[in-house]
């Protein structure tokens, strides 16, 4: 096991934004094969309260560490628990050749090696789900436990939302995609851009939290000015599509995980179909399966307490906290 002294070797600085500060986050910059930008939830101290794996939250296409800032500092009163932007998204600069779904995967395996040490419990949405798999797969050593929120699976053998298989396809094609973002997505107005992704991954945009509408149009607004994005965003979606694609190859890596999974799906998800949620229990008996009704494909932000209650009953089953095991002994001596 990697403990706190073998961790964060590399240099790390205090970030110049607080986009999640109002939601008890402080943000870093780290240089990982480049800056690396993420955000510690709670005190992230060691000591009483922050017992057993860190929790390391990954966040999905098009998304960021604020995914995670309405769960991530109640789940850091248990344990330590911190959110990474991968290449390409959020304050993690990125191009091309290092925002694929591949190279992610290698930003996080060298993020709990240097940063949080290992074993972690990965929390991964979507894309990070996938990448969550990815490094459980690859190194089973440095995870311990795994939380997949609406990840990224292969597609059931229905017909997809239409809005949602007409924009992938737009993004897959060589030239058009391209033309897509710099024609439209790169002039919309951050307001309008949030938004969109509100009403599609939202069952009911109504849900949106106001301060976490403020952070993302701000954060949206920062990142008018980085390079590449669209390239960065067009490479991490035709390699997301592929990797979902190889369904033979990807079913494999799930039934190869040892870890306890915890897997949760929104019923109204247009972009990963509840279908593919069953699927992937039915193929994995093993993993605890939560369907939520009427929530789409972001239940943390959605639904952020029936998230944090679900997260932290699965916590306490599977990796229930020193202290609280002690008191148990103890009290079975005296009786």
């Amino acid at each position: 096991m990697t403990g706190p002294a073998m961790a964060q070797r590399t240099a790390t600085t205090q970030a110049p934004w607080a986009f999640a500060a109002p939601f008890g986050a402080r943000g870093f910059v780290t240089d990982l094969d480049g800056p690396v930008h993420w955000v510690e939830f709670g005190t992230g101290q060691e000591g009483p309260g922050q017992d057993g794996p860190p929790l390391v939250f990954v966040h999905g296409l098009g998304g960021s560490h604020l995914n995670w800032c309405l769960i991530g500092s109640q789940l850091a009163g248990d344990r330590r628990a911190v959110a990474l932007d991968l290449h390409g998204f959020g304050l993690t600069p990125g191009a091309r050749y290092t925002s694929t779904v591949q190279r992610n995967a290698r930003l996080l395996d060298l993020f709990v090696r240097e940063i949080t040490g290992t074993p972690v419990i990965l929390v991964g949405n979507s894309m990070g789900g996938l990448i969550s798999l990815l490094q459980t797969a690859a190194a089973p050593d440095t995870v311990q436990g795994l939380v997949l929120i609406d990840p990224a699976l292969p597609m059931p053998r229905q017909a997809p939302d239409r809005q949602v298989a007409s924009r992938f396809l737009l993004y897959a094609l060589p030239g058009a995609g391209e033309l897509y973002f710099s024609a439209i997505l790169s002039r919309q107005p951050p307001e309008l851009a949030v938004q969109r992704v509100i009403d599609l991954c939202f069952a009911d945009p109504a849900r949106a939290d106001p301060a976490m509408l403020t952070a993302s149009i701000a954060l949206a607004r920062q990142r008018q000015a980085t390079p590449h994005r669209d390239q960065a965003f067009l490479a991490a979606s035709r390699s997301l599509m592929r990797a979902v694609g190889q369904r033979r190859r990807y079913w494999e890596m799930m039934a190869s995980v040892r870890v306890p999974v915890l897997l949760i799906g929104g019923e109204a998800d247009r972009l990963v179909p509840v279908a593919s949620i069953r699927q992937a229990s039915a193929r994995n008996p093993g993993w605890e399966t939560v369907v939520l009704a009427g929530v789409g494909h972001t239940p943390q932000l959605e639904a952020p307490d029936v998230v944090i209650g679900a997260v932290r009953d699965w916590l306490g089953r599977h990796f229930p906290r020193p202290q609280a095991e002690e008191g148990l002994n103890a009290a079975t001596h005296r009786t």
